[in-house]
């Protein structure tokens, strides 16, 4: 099955009749396109019987501009196109949507708020990778499973009606928004009736992915000790096996809400409370009187337990990593990229919303307290190892379909690798800055799985 990148060309609808589409001749010879007769022209969820005229010097496709108008297309746009002689059809593609948290109309340069340098760098990667992508956010989600209203870009963006997509990458950021019972039927739908792959489909609650994880022996040896905090029991024992351990909302992000517990002495804990302003310090002279402020936090907060690590340093400042891994073009996983963040004075936790900074992983490990008897290259080399091995059982213990994740981990001054968290709305921009003339390899990789996942 031959694969083409096309310019489509829009004509005027009275030039050329809505059901009739105009291909260079060497394409139609190298499909084999049947002339004069219908043939099945498919973009996305669009379907159309037209008519083929070939047309002599010329490589590109053209159409009629209600046509152009009823798929959602531009001129000017560059597509791939594949013909599937058994079905007598012709499919333009891939056609991929990007379902995002909320737009604003009324600011037509920046409709999507901070991230639309990324949706506008998505929209070149798809360019040149010739794919036609939308956006499109719960809100313009309807009745009909076979279109829906988004945004493209063609000198401006603009709102059209779409074809339901080949592929949707969810980037919604909100449980709520997900959950929402319109988003959950307008995916389940789309996947029965158009049989669209939709990646990233779903958020991942901390205690879901230790748990998964926790059955592959492979990966035992990441995790820390770990468990759903029910009661004040398991918060004693787990206390009394370490001198630190770690409360983080099960559904946080951002390292909000996290909670720091040091054992001084017996009947001595140190609380340390991370919020945006620093870290908030308590004494309790009881684990008893410990428990019963944070169970008052426990009604309406669901927390994990996690043993403390004896996390490498810089200057003091607990350093972690973020790796992303994101699926290819063979549908296989692979780093995209990997950083190092160590905390900002005052923090704990290392996220850049908390005055954290980034550095390469191995300027992070060559400047920490890592024994020094260690390799540092071979310890970048096992963090990139622990982040695919972990994505992939992500992948075969948790029943969703995921294109990317952002792994968090950890290194002990022993040179030991722990999973802190898997997130799987990794943000755009953490981990490489946004560059007006560059496209980040991170959103080529996207395009390319996108095109694994529809064929192209």
């Amino acid at each position: 099955m031959l694969k083409s990148k096309v310019a489509v060309q829009v004509i005027s609808s009275g030039l050329l009749p809505e059901d009739t589409l105009m291909l260079g001749e060497t394409l139609v010879k190298q499909y084999k396109i049947p002339q004069g007769q219908h043939i099945l022209l498919k973009f996305g969820a669009f379907a159309q019987n037209v008519k083929i005229i070939p047309v002599a010097k010329y490589d590109g496709i053209r159409m009629s501009q209600s046509l152009a108008r009823r798929m959602g297309l531009t001129g000017g746009a560059s597509i791939r196109l594949q013909y599937k002689s058994g079905a007598s059809t012709l499919v333009l593609g891939p056609l991929i949507g990007v379902l995002v948290s909320r737009d604003y109309p009324h600011m037509p340069d920046k409709p999507f708020g901070t991230i639309t340098m990324f949706c506008k760098e998505l929209v070149e990667a798809c360019a040149a990778q010739g794919a036609y992508v939308y956006f499109f956010t719960p809100n313009q989600i309807g009745n009909s499973y076979d279109a829906v209203d988004g945004w493209i870009y063609s000198d401006g963006w603009r709102k059209a009606e779409m074809p339901v997509p080949d592929v949707v990458n969810n980037r919604l950021t909100s449980r709520k928004l997900e959950n929402k019972p319109s988003v959950q039927h307008f995916m389940k739908e789309v996947k029965q009736k158009h049989q669209t792959a939709v990646f990233n489909e779903k958020f991942l609650d901390k205690t879901e992915v230790f748990d998964a994880l926790k059955k592959d022996e492979s990966l035992v040896r990441y995790l820390p000790e770990s468990h759903l905090l029910r009661n004040y029991t398991l918060l004693k024992s787990m206390c009394s096996r370490y001198s630190n351990v770690f409360l983080k909302p099960v559904r946080g992000s951002l390292g909000k809400g996290i909670i720091r517990i040091v054992r001084l002495d017996p009947n001595n804990y140190q609380v340390l409370y991370a919020t945006a302003a620093g870290t908030r310090k308590q004494q309790y002279t009881s684990l008893v009187k410990l428990f019963s402020t944070i169970s008052t936090k426990m009604k309406t907060v669901r927390y994990q337990i996690q043993q403390g690590l004896q996390l490498i340093e810089i200057q003091k400042r607990p350093v972690d990593f973020r790796a992303l891994v994101q699926k290819n073009k063979a549908g296989k996983w692979a780093i995209t990229s990997i950083v190092a963040r160590t905390a900002g004075n005052h923090h704990f936790v290392s996220n850049l919303a908390r005055g954290g900074t980034l550095s390469t992983a191995l300027e992070a490990v060559t400047k920490s307290n890592l024994l020094p008897s260690i390799s540092r290259q071979d310890t970048v080399q096992r963090l990139q190892q622990a982040a695919l091995n972990i994505a992939r059982g992500v992948d075969m213990q948790i029943p969703a379909h995921f294109g990317e994740l952002g792994i968090d981990l950890a290194l002990d001054t022993n040179g030991r690798v722990w999973l802190l968290e898997v997130n799987s709305k990794p943000s755009k921009n953490d981990n490489t800055p946004l560059n007006d003339n560059k496209i980040r390899p991170s959103v080529r990789m996207m395009v390319q799985y996108s095109r694994f996942l529809s064929g192209f």
